[in-house]
């Protein structure tokens, strides 16, 4: 114990020699001493391993307590603050205090950063951080968030008047682990005050496309880790034409097709319609022959296919977007399929408009004629067909588990006899890890491929036929051919099951969508990738390239719609209107201008692509589903509900990228498909 009266024989010494700064100095340090002499921590960072979870929530509550406008931007800071404290607690041996921090915010985080909590939770020793893979991924770079200047100077101001209680803790992580980019508020970006209102009104919590660490989600299309900046592939992203050849021919059968049927005044020749779409596509910069993957020699029936796209897309109705608030009138013809028992796993609409085909969870396959009229049956061996019953479907069976994809082989509708231009082949994808390759003149299968070692969720043609493309629950897509047994090209690097796959128009790419929540890009020749898409809080549920090659849209469980720029490999925009469930198919119109969408909430929704004028952003409120009636999306309000002394369906917000929507009774949508002359086809199963 200190003796009193030493302390005030000591003091009152110093004052007579006139020490009176030592005797100030001497009482500020007694100060901070308790009653046996060890000192007070008055700074959190002082307090040993409990400072950061200290330090954290105290920035989380001030987060939570801001002003709305800045919310959803100061929230993304939080994510790298919890990776780093975390990551200091556990080098810093802290085990015990490292756990408790980890298991006290996690919780925040688990809805968009899932994959990378499982790697750190196996995070104990401080040896695990040099070896544990997301540690080194987030110890290799800084994390990179950006923040308008408003957010920033609010966030700065608040650590300091808190340095004591914990801001130099934060101030630390900001200054050593993160790359903070402050940018200046514009009309028209997305730190705009109208965008901040728009985003913290609709409680948004996604993450920017140019967030985080390069190669790692949330949101880098770099997929280069070692760049160190947005360095990105050069991407070929033109239209594939025809050679000299197969040009010549399509030429002739043109001519031939205008004398036959001559133009009417003020319309293009056919000739004229082809030369002019090969100008523009050859205005752009397509891939060589050595980048794309070989093709067979052009057949009569390419030829004939490709004079009929020139005649559909000549005489098509043309959509141009929205104009002064009114949307194209869009027509949708839906399909509705009765007495399934919910049976029904997928659907597909054959490119001549003539069949559907649906998968089932009995392991069949069914294929019916679109308009009614009897399908012909297998021939015999003598080439005639058999004498049966005339009959508008016919059955595929062959799978021994559910069939949870089917796609037609490109095909086109055929003004001849002859319907050279039909679908021949129909591909189909089963938990029993094949994919059968069907023929729709024998009506039976002709090639099982076998590869994956899961259930296959997705199969699709390339777009000019002969290659396909699956994903399975092995987390691996595969490129195949028709003409070999083996795949040509395996493409790994999702984290979860591959749920959805597409080709680009020109065949060089391929897209891949998964679980967990990334779409990427990969280069069909060498199997590499080229872009990695992150920026979803649900499952990829649909992926749809545009004709013209130039976007990609994607769509998640949670009723979100984004379209990303390939080239710069950015986010375009983000759409939602879709209740609960999610949406299943999209599809693009022949301009690329409008994408429409069909969902679990029984809707099909009809979008504008381009980017909108107005800076309000606003959006409406709709009813998830309805009773078949029309919501028209210049409407400020839609209120879709059933008759009167029903529940009220649950409010979703929607935004003004919406044109319309078409509302079944009680029809989820499995398919939606634009034909070349701009009509929407949709499918989808009846459940009462």
């Amino acid at each position: 114990m200190a003796n009193p009266d030493a302390e005030h024989q000591v003091l009152e010494y110093l004052s007579k020699k006139g020490y009176n700064r030592t005797e100030a100095m001497l009482r500020m340090e007694s100060a901070n001493q308790d009653v046996d002499g060890r000192p007070i921590q008055t700074r959190v960072e002082e307090s040993g391993g409990i400072k950061y979870g200290k330090a954290f929530g105290l920035f989380r509550n001030w987060i939570e307590e801001n002003l709305e406008i800045y919310k959803p931007d100061l929230r993304r800071v939080l994510w790298p603050v919890f990776v780093y404290s975390f990551l200091d607690l556990v080098s810093d041996f802290y085990p015990r205090e490292a756990r408790t921090f980890f298991s006290n915010f996690r919780e925040i985080f688990e809805n968009e950063h899932e994959g990378d909590l499982r790697g750190l939770q196996a995070i104990a020793l401080p040896e695990h951080v040099a070896t544990n893979e997301i540690a080194k991924i987030y110890h290799s770079q800084r994390y990179r968030v950006t923040l308008s200047q408003t957010a920033f100077f609010n966030l700065i101001q608040f650590l300091e008047s808190k340095e004591k209680d914990g801001g130099a803790v934060i101030v630390g992580i900001l200054q050593t682990r993160l790359n903070v980019v402050t940018v200046e508020r514009t009309a028209e970006d997305q730190f705009s005050l109208a965008k901040l209102l728009e985003r913290a009104r609709r409680e948004e919590n996604f993450p920017a496309e140019d967030e985080g660490i390069p190669g790692h989600n949330p949101g880098s299309a770099n997929i280069d880790r070692n760049a160190g900046s947005a360095v990105l592939t050069k991407l070929k992203l033109g239209q594939v034409t025809l050679d000299d050849e197969g040009r010549q021919d399509v030429v002739g059968d043109l001519e031939d097709e205008d004398k036959a049927k001559p133009p009417i005044p003020g319309q293009h020749s056919l000739v004229e319609a082809f030369e002019e779409r090969i100008k523009r596509e050859e205005s752009e910069e397509v891939p060589g022959r050595t980048e794309l993957p070989p093709r067979p020699p052009p057949l009569a029936r390419d030829v004939a296919m490709e004079v009929q796209k020139v005649k559909e897309n000549r005489d098509r109705m043309k959509i141009s977007g929205r104009t002064g608030g009114v949307g194209p009138g869009v027509s949708v013809v839906m399909y509705t399929f009765h007495n399934t028992n919910d049976g029904i796993t997928c659907l597909d609409f054959s490119g001549d408009y003539l069949l559907v085909a649906a998968g089932t969870d009995m392991h069949y396959i069914r294929v019916w004629s679109l308009n009614g009229s009897p399908l012909p049956g297998p021939p015999q061996a003598n080439g005639q067909t058999q004498d049966t019953r005339p009959s508008s479907s016919h059955r595929l069976i062959g799978h021994s588990g559910p069939v949870y994809a089917v796609s037609f082989a490109p095909a086109t509708a055929s003004s001849n006899k002859q319907h050279i231009t039909k679908a021949k082949y129909l591909l189909s994808s089963s938990a029993d890890k094949t994919v059968r390759l069907w023929s729709l003149d024998a009506w039976s299968c002709l090639v099982v491929y076998k590869g994956h070692d899961g259930p296959v969720w997705d199969v699709t043609w390339g777009p000019f036929g002969h290659y396909f493309l699956t994903g399975s629950f092995d987390r691996t897509a595969r490129l195949w051919s028709t003409d070999r047994v083996d795949y040509l090209r395996l493409f790994v690097g999702h984290d979860r099951d591959v749920d959805h796959v597409c080709f680009h128009p020109n065949s060089a790419y391929v897209f891949t969508g998964s679980c967990d929540k990334i779409v990427r890009m990969w280069l069909v020749t060498n199997g590499y990738p080229v872009r990695m898409f992150t920026g979803h809080t649900g499952n990829i549920t649909a992926l749809a390239c545009s004709p013209d090659g130039k976007l990609l849209a994607s769509a998640d469980d949670a009723g979100i719609i984004i379209l990303w720029d390939l080239a710069p490999g950015k986010l375009f925009k983000r759409m939602r209107g879709h209740g609960k469930g999610g949406i299943w198919s999209l599809t693009w119109s022949v301009e690329s201008s409008v994408i429409v969408s069909g969902g679990a909430d029984g809707t099909v929704r009809v979008w504008d692509v381009q980017l909108l004028n107005d800076a309000s952003g606003q959006g409406k409120v709709a009813g998830e589903g309805g009773a078949g009636q029309k919501i028209d999306g210049a409407a400020q309000v839609a209120n879709v509900s059933g008759a009167g002394g029903k529940k009220k369906p649950k409010e979703v917000m929607v935004t003004s990228d919406q044109i319309s929507a078409f509302p079944t009774k009680k029809s989820p949508v499995y398919k939606v498909m634009f034909t070349q002359q701009n009509l929407v086809l949709a499918g989808g199963a009846y459940l009462p």
